[in-house]
């Protein structure tokens, strides 16, 4: 959802190339680009801290000021360092006010099970239409008390005013279970048990071995 806290002025990139990206990652700015709706794609450079910490919630709708022009923009795809997992690119789609997206919003469960219960989160995501501007950070689902063999299916699952569900309506969200139990042998009864066996196996080899003897005199 867009907010005050997501508005950020942007700068728009002159400089291509993984030597200008080192150069902008090392000013502390994230590359980006926005595109969509028949425009021409536009590179820009973000204010990395703001951006990183927009970028926390799934979804982000970023107000943009790029030279004084205010523009809405989603963000579609983000690159990050495999190992340090610092941001290196973002994509971000051109949206406007009223129009709907479709989008993957993340599901969180509220709540405790009943005891002696465990709570399985099988989706953890819903894909929805929604207008762009009321995108919601999750998608919530209480499981306060359920008990076992409840599920909750996504059809079950309360969306904000104006999305509709276009994920699968029987797709199992959340489904309450009890642990099964697992028989654990005593400590050192599996031991034993092995040594009597080869204790076993020991003796009888003795036996046929004297019986040979036996046959050979």
């Amino acid at each position: 959802m867009a907010d005050d806290n997501n508005k950020l002025v942007a700068e728009e990139r002159t400089e291509f190339g993984k030597g200008a990206a080192r150069r902008i990652r090392a000013a502390h700015k994230i590359p980006a680009v926005i595109y969509g709706h028949g425009t021409e794609p536009r590179h820009i450079n973000l204010p990395g801290h703001e951006t990183a910490l927009i970028l926390r919630k799934a979804n982000a709708i970023l107000d943009l000021d790029i030279n004084g022009e205010s523009q809405l923009a989603l963000v579609k795809d983000v690159q990050k360092d495999p190992v340090r997992q610092l941001v290196e690119h973002i994509d971000l789609i051109v949206v406007r006010r009223g129009e709907k997206v479709t989008v993957d919003v993340p599901v969180h469960v509220d709540g405790e099970s009943a005891p002696g219960t465990i709570i399985a989160l099988d989706a953890t995501t819903l894909s929805v239409e929604v207008e762009a501007t009321h995108i919601p950070e999750n998608l919530h689902v209480s499981a306060e008390g359920l008990e076992e063999g409840t599920q909750i299916l996504a059809k079950d699952v309360e969306l904000p005013k104006g999305a509709t569900l276009l994920t699968d309506p029987e797709v199992l969200v959340v489904n309450i279970t009890v642990p099964a139990v697992v028989d654990l042998p005593e400590p050192g009864e599996g031991e034993e048990g092995e040594a009597a066996e080869g204790d076993a196996e020991s003796t009888e080899g003795d036996d046929a071995a004297e019986a040979a003897e036996g046959d050979a005199e």
